[in-house]
C-alpha cells in the first residue's frame, strides 16, 4: 500500500505544471502498477490519484495521455474498480464527450474503457444514462456505422459497447423502435470481415434484442429481414438440392464453392443462440421452418468441430425438426417446456443426428474407395 507521503509525492508529479519528463516517468510507473493485482488494489484505494491521472488524458504530451488511457483500460477491466471510476472519478461523461471529437487519436482506447465499464448491469445503466444525455444511443449507432467518422481510430470496440448496452430493456427498446431505422443499420456488420470485435459486438447486440419476443415477427418480416444476416455466416459451400435451395432466402441460394463460414467459434455460437431465441415464438418457428433453415444447420453440424458450437446447433435442430408444443405453450419464453415435450424433441433430434452420422461415414468410405482406385 502506498504511504501518504508516497501518494502525495506522486500527486505532485501528476499535474499540468509538473516537469514533462518526471510526469512521463510517473505515468509509466503507474501503468506498470495497473497491470497486476497488487497494483490495482493500491490504486483502488486512491481515487485522488485516479482523478489526477484522468485529468492528464488532456495533457499536451501524447505519451502521457497514452499511458493514462491504458491505465484506465487496465483498471476498467477489473469490476471491483467500476464504482470508483464511475462514481468517484466520474469518467463516463468526459469519455463520451471526447469520443465525439472526430480528430481524437485515442478514441479506440476510450471505446475499450466504455466497453469494460458497461459489462455489468449496474454500471452499464449509468453508462447508458450518461450516453443518453451526451449523444443518445441512436447517435452512437450513427457513429458506429460511419466508418470514416474518425480517421485516426477504428472504433471497433463500439460493437461490444452496443452489445453490453443492449442487455438493458430500455436500450433494446430504442434499438427496436419500429418507427426508426436503428437495428437495420447494424445488420450488414454481421458480415464485416475487417474486425471480429466489431462483427461479434453486432451479433451480440442482435442476440440480446431477440430476448424481446414480442418483436420477433417484426424482426423476421420485411421491415428488418434479420434471418439472412444470421444464416449466411453459418452457411458453407456444400451443395444442396434444388428443392432445398428454392426454399431458402434468396441470399442463401446456390452459394459458391468458395463460400466460407464464420471463422470464430464464439461468434458462430452467438449466431445459433440468436436463431434459437427466434424459435421461442410460434411465428418465429414457422418462419425458420418455412425458410428452410434446417438444411443449413444440417450441413453446419456435419462440418462443426467445436463441441460448444455443435451443442448449440443440436439444440436448434431439435426445435426445427420437432413437433409444435401443445396449445397454450406456443411461446417458449413464457412457459416451461414439459419434460415429455423436451424428451420428444431430443429423441427426434438424436434420430436425425444418427442418420447424419451414418451418411457422413458412408460418404467418407466412398471417398476412400475412390481414392484407393
Amino acid at each position: 500500500m502506498l504511504s501518504e507521503t508516497d501518494a502525495a509525492e506522486l500527486l505532485s508529479f501528476l499535474t499540468s505544471t509538473a516537469h514533462p519528463q518526471v510526469k512521463g516517468q510517473t505515468t509509466e510507473y503507474l501503468l506498470g502498477l495497473s497491470g497486476n493485482r497488487d497494483g490495482i488494489c493500491v490504486l483502488r484505494s486512491r481515487p485522488d490519484l485516479l482523478a489526477a491521472l484522468f485529468a492528464l488524458t488532456r495533457d499536451p504530451s501524447p505519451a502521457v495521455v497514452k499511458d493514462c488511457y491504458f491505465i484506465f483500460i487496465n483498471l476498467s477491466a477489473d469490476e471491483t474498480l467500476h464504482k470508483v471510476l464511475v462514481e468517484d472519478v466520474n469518467v463516463v461523461p468526459v469519455l463520451f464527450h471526447t469520443l465525439l471529437d472526430p480528430e481524437n487519436p485515442f478514441s479506440d482506447q476510450i471505446c475499450s474503457i466504455l466497453s469494460n465499464l458497461s459489462r455489468h448491469r449496474k454500471t452499464c445503466r449509468t453508462v447508458f444514462q450518461v450516453l443518453q444525455e451526451e449523444l443518445g444511443l441512436t447517435g452512437l449507432v450513427e457513429i458506429f456505422c460511419n466508418e470514416g467518422f474518425n480517421p485516426k481510430a477504428t472504433l471497433h470496440y463500439l460493437g461490444p459497447l452496443l452489445a453490453n448496452l443492449s442487455q438493458l430493456p430500455e436500450a433494446r427498446s430504442l434499438l427496436l423502435d419500429t418507427d426508426r431505422c436503428v437495428i437495420q443499420r447494424l445488420l450488414p456488420f454481421t458480415r464485416y470481415q475487417s474486425s471480429h470485435i466489431r462483427r461479434g459486438g453486432v451479433i451480440g447486440t442482435l442476440r440480446n434484442c431477440c430476448f424481446n419476443h414480442a418483436q420477433h415477427e417484426w424482426l423476421l418480416g420485411d421491415s428488418v429481414d434479420i434471418l439472412p444476416f444470421l444464416l449466411l455466416p453459418l452457411a458453407g459451400p456444400e451443395e444442396l438440392t434444388d428443392e432445398e435451395n428454392d426454399g431458402l432466402p434468396v441470399d442463401l441460394q446456390y452459394l459458391p464453392d468458395d463460400k466460407k463460414r464464420e471463422e470464430d467459434p464464439d461468434i458462430r455460437k452467438m449466431l445459433l443462440e440468436t436463431l434459437l431465441l427466434l424459435t421461442a415464438t410460434k411465428s418465429g418457428r414457422l418462419m425458420l421452418k418455412s425458410k428452410n433453415v434446417y438444411p443449413i444447420m444440417r450441413e453446419l453440424h456435419r462440418w462443426e468441430r467445436d463441441v460448444h458450437v455443435r451443442a448449440a446447433c443440436e439444440r436448434l435442430i431439435q426445435v426445427l425438426i420437432g413437433d409444435e408444443p401443445e396449445q397454450g405453450m406456443e411461446n417458449l419464453m413464457e412457459v416451461e417446456i414439459p419434460s415429455d415435450v423436451e424428451e420428444k424433441l431430443k429423441e427426434a433430434a438424436d434420430k436425425e443426428m444418427q442418420e447424419l452420422e451414418r451418411e457422413k461415414i458412408s460418404q467418407e468410405e466412398e471417398n476412400q474407395t475412390q481414392e484407393g482406385r
